[in-house]
């Protein structure tokens, strides 16, 4: 249990005290950032210490900002180190959330975190970032306990109690090796069944490919959580060099690098840039060819120009890695809108895409690029991914 002892202390207490009537066992940990509080688990001091820097960058910071900064990252460093945890629950303000989110963030997925938060309600993509943290609305600000907060805090208490105490056997245990894949609704059919065909040896653990997806997917990569990927839709690279709005960050394909996990991947999707509605696509792309996926997505073709730049930008990602690497290209299309008669069908552009990739990549007998005579969402497509990964991974 974490929170700041210095302005929170009566509210940690009755929280603290929730937990252990579950049956439940509870470290405290103060994380206040001029905290010198004594009957905790784990003192701020303890925490402070744990910062690259020492706990100088916590104490002697300049301003509360600074400071709070430096607490998030010195709680990081704490926790992260910590084997014997078997939920987390905060509570906090701006900088309470702050701090405690940061810790949450270091430990792998599955591990229970509970936040409770007078911004739960609001856009918290910043504190949850692709963690699985469960953001916990306090209602009432939390400064003091009355009616509201009791109940909230019990609640949250009892929320976190539980989930520590699960049974080692609430979660069925599987024997096949877990791997990522990449979709999109435009190559949903492709993937479904690449990923069925995969089914007999591998648990597929499908990623929305809308920046978020693919970040979380390699964090799940990092964390050794994945055994292998198959990264048929990188369309979060085309947002990324064009500017649109699902992009992953300059990050993406990192994590296969780091880890040399097998990758067998494609190019789906890289045909489009992703807006929200309409009216808020930028003025210099609204000449542009458009089409309108719903509502509140606005599709526009990549060019030419824009493809090279997307290919060679994979091609250098790629030849980071040094683990089995297969890269296959559907000469038929690379996604629902880019076949015959379809919207973005444009061979023209496709060319460009995989002739920078092909030039670009530095193929060795490990890192290969492969041409596939059919469309992404083909079934030839799909036995050829799946063959390949299962050759990569065996």
């Amino acid at each position: 249990m974490v929170g700041t002892a210095d302005t929170k202390g009566d509210e940690l207490a009755f929280l603290a005290d929730t937990i252990r009537a579950e049956g439940a066992n509870v470290a405290t940990v103060d994380i206040g950032t001029r905290s010198t509080a004594d009957t905790f688990s784990f003192a701020a001091e303890t925490v402070a210490a744990c910062h690259p820097r020492s706990a100088d960058a916590v104490r002697h910071a300049p301003d509360r900002g600074t400071a709070v900064t430096a607490m998030a990252e010195a709680f990081a460093a704490f926790i992260a180190e910590r084997t014997d945890i078997a939920a987390v629950v905060g509570i906090g303000g701006g900088g309470g959330t702050s701090i405690v989110t940061a810790g949450m963030r270091a430990l792998p997925v599955g591990v229970p975190k509970l936040m409770v938060s007078t911004l739960a309600s609001g856009d918290v993509s910043h504190y949850v970032d692709v963690s699985d943290i469960v953001m916990f609305p306090s209602i009432a600000d939390i400064a003091g306990l009355n009616r509201i907060t009791r109940e909230i805090l019990a609640n949250a208490g009892r929320a976190a109690a539980g989930m520590a105490r699960r049974p080692s056997d609430a979660v069925p245990s599987d024997a096949r090796q877990a791997i990522g894949l990449t979709m999109f609704g435009v190559t949903t059919e492709g993937v479904t069944r690449t990923r069925d065909l995969l089914a007999d040896a591998f648990d597929g653990v499908v990623f929305h490919a809308t920046g978020t997806g693919g970040r979380a997917m390699e964090k799940l990569v990092d964390s050794g959580l994945l055994s292998g990927v198959v990264d048929m839709t990188t369309t979060e690279v085309a947002d990324h060099i064009v500017g649109g709005v699902l992009t992953a960050g300059p990050g993406r394909l990192d994590a296969i690098a780091r880890t040399g996990v097998p990758w067998a991947g494609s190019v789906g999707a890289l045909d489009m840039v992703n807006f929200w509605a309409m009216d808020t696509v930028p003025e210099a792309f609204r000449e542009r060819k458009l089409h309108v996926h719903n509502p509140n997505i606005t599709l526009m073709r990549t060019t030419i120009e824009e493809n090279r730049a997307t290919g060679s930008w994979i091609a250098d990602k790629l030849n980071a890695c040094d683990g089995p690497v297969r890269l296959l290209l559907p000469e038929g299309g690379i996604s629902a809108l880019d076949a015959p008669g379809q919207p973005f069908h444009d061979p023209d552009a496709d060319a460009a895409l995989f002739a920078a990739i092909e030039a670009g990549l530095r193929t060795t007998a490990n890192r290969r690029v492969e041409r596939v005579p059919a469309h992404i969402n083909d079934e030839d497509f799909s036995r050829a991914m799946a063959d390949t990964f299962r050759e990569i991974a065996s």
